[in-house]
This record gives C-alpha cells, structure tokens and sequence, in this order.
C-alpha cells in the first residue's frame, strides 16, 4: 500500500480537484460508447422458460436458425452415469455454449428434432433440443449426411 502525504495550498488543492474532475468526465463521457458496444456485440438468449415447441422455435431463432414450426421427432433420453468418448465430445460442444450435461447425469430429458431450413449446406440439417423442466440443457445443429458436421446453436 503507498500513501502520499502532502501539505495542501491552496493553489495545489485547486489543481488536484480540477485534474480530478477531467479525468472524471472524460471516463463518464467514454463509458456510455463502451457499454452501447457491448451491447450490440451481446446476442441474449434465456435457455429457460421453454413451455412449447413454439418457444423453442423462438429459442432457435435467437442464434439465426429458421425451423419447420413442428419438431420432426421427439423422444424420451436418460443422461448416462458414466460417459464414453462420444458423449464426452458432445458435451465438449455443450461446456462450449455455456451448458453441461454431466450436471444431469443419470437424470432424464427429452428431445425435441426440427428441421432446419434457413442452413446454407447441400443436405438435411436438424436442430436438437434436449429440455429438462422447462430449460434447455444441451443441443445441437447436424447434418445428417456421413461426412457432416455437429456443432453447437451458434453457426461457427
């Protein structure tokens, strides 16, 4: 810790505060900019509040993905105990769009499938949503062709 001790003159005290006051207002005048920024920058998506297949519709939206308003397929998944290699790649793709199955472990989820359709790519692209109580726990966007792709909401 550094303290500075000075006796205070008038003339001193003066400038001090008035250097204060600069560098006050030049940081209140720069903030606003910083933060509008960010703002723009920031895409916010709630993964709760998930009641219907419109809302998830909705949700899919929000990362640019235009679905068939009807899920194609849904089904009923359990969470394994233990992972195999696969399911710890997949959830590398959940850990790097803020989510975590092995939270879920041993729990059970179900999967809702939608067609995408807006998908710049020669083949079959689907987007899966696993829901637990309302939330959305994990999901993906996949082609279907052998040679495809899986990658998380957002288009990389």
């Amino acid at each position: 810790m550094f303290v500075y001790t000075m006796k205070a003159s008038g003339v001193k005290f003066f400038v001090i505060i008035a250097l204060s006051v600069v560098v006050l207002t030049s940081a209140i005048s720069i903030l606003p900019a910083v933060s509008a920024a960010s703002d723009v920058a920031s895409v916010n998506t709630d993964f709760k509040n998930i009641a219907n297949e419109e809302d998830m519709v909705k949700f899919l939206s929000n990362f640019g993905h235009e679905v068939e308003p009807k899920a194609t397929n849904i089904y009923e998944i359990e969470i394994p105990e233990e992972f195999n290699s696969v399911f710890e790649k997949y959830n590398d793709i959940q850990r790097a769009q803020g989510l975590n199955l092995k939270r879920y472990i041993g729990k059970d989820a179900t999967a809702y499938v939608f067609k995408v359709i807006n998908y710049d790519f020669e083949g079959e692209v689907l987007a899966t949503l696993f829901i637990r109580n309302g939330r959305v726990i994990a999901g993906d966007i996949c082609s279907t062709e052998g040679d495809g792709f899986v990658h998380g909401f957002r288009i990389p």
